[in-house]
């Protein structure tokens, strides 16, 4: 079948047919739930130090956090009201002996043994930039701001054939907590800046006004205000499909949402305001792999070269 004449299930159907025959996706069973093989994971890597690298400058706070967030300051943020969907709640067994034999009985039954199981005080995290924000819980900022590295994997409950819609992903942010100006300012240098380093690897890459994903009739409308205001922008690039280019890193200014929620101010005494960029590791080498080819020791030398390959 010519690719040309392919539907976007088709399209993503034999993007992920190719990348796990190359063996650089290594199926578990699950729609979006992949393992990577060291090739895979060794693009990431070099990716994230050119990132490293341009970023050095800046001077950014380094952290890391694990892809769980604590329940509560979940609650304090308005995911569950914009994206249910996309959430996932850890429980566990919390049982006694007798319980546990009733649950162990329902899995023989084929019954829904879940329903035993208890939340625990954790979420997923849906975003690299979650967990940081409580850690500034009742601070007042400095007339700088913060600016802060960050990484981790996150989960999003979003089952698809399409290879770069995964469920658990890496994303590398850089987030900054000012004023307007200071997150704005952020946010379109980041913009720019992306655009750079993704072009320095061979990806050429459309910058978009877009939105996120909110649930419902009123997340048509916040999605709406969301585009007006110029909130989101995304890069995108084809991987599967020039039809449907992906978004492999976005730029979001998000007002002072976060400065209310966790109370952290400006040194005049204003809710902060925050912007990050997110880069989608996981997007960005399969970016490569489909443009440049499943062996990189292939790839283009001044891609080679920034790669350090």
């Amino acid at each position: 079948m010519c690719i040309a004449t392919m539907t976007l299930s088709e399209a993503y159907q034999h993007c992920q047919d190719q990348l796990t025959e190359a063996g650089l996706l290594i199926s578990l069973g699950v729609p979006g739930l992949y393992g990577f093989s060291g090739v895979f994971e060794d693009v990431i890597e070099r990716f994230e130090m050119a990132v490293t690298k341009r970023a050095k400058p800046l001077k950014a706070e380094v952290m890391r956090f694990p892809a769980i967030l604590n329940r509560k300051h979940y609650l304090q943020t308005t995911h569950i009201e914009n994206f249910p969907d996309l959430m996932g709640s850890v429980h566990s067994f919390t049982g006694n002996e007798h319980d546990h034999a009733k649950l162990l009985d329902k899995r023989a039954r084929g019954e829904d043994w879940t329903r035993d199981l208890t939340p625990t005080d954790v979420m997923m995290a849906p975003a690299a930039c979650y967990p940081l924000y409580p850690t500034a819980t009742g601070t007042t900022l400095t007339s700088e701001g913060r600016l802060v590295d960050l990484r981790s994997f996150v989960f999003r409950h979003e089952p698809s054939i399409d290879p770069a819609r995964m469920q658990i992903f890496r994303q590398r942010e850089f987030v900054r907590m000012g004023t307007a100006e200071q997150a704005m300012e952020h946010r379109d240098y980041w913009l720019r800046l992306g655009q750079e380093v993704l072009n320095s690897v061979g990806l050429p890459v459309q910058s978009v006004v877009a939105n996120d994903p909110f649930f419902g009739r009123g997340g048509r409308m916040m999605a709406a205000a969301q585009k007006e205001q110029d909130l989101k922008f995304e890069l995108v690039h084809a991987v599967a499909t020039s039809e449907k280019p992906t978004a492999i890193t976005s730029c979001n200014y998000h007002l002072d949402h976060f400065g209310h929620a966790f109370d952290f101010k400006t040194a005049d005494g204003k809710y902060a305001h925050t912007a990050c960029i997110g880069f989608g590791l996981e997007r960005i080498a399969l970016a490569l792999f489909m443009t440049h080819g499943f062996d990189p020791d292939h790839w283009p030398s001044d891609v080679k070269s920034v790669l350090a390959l």
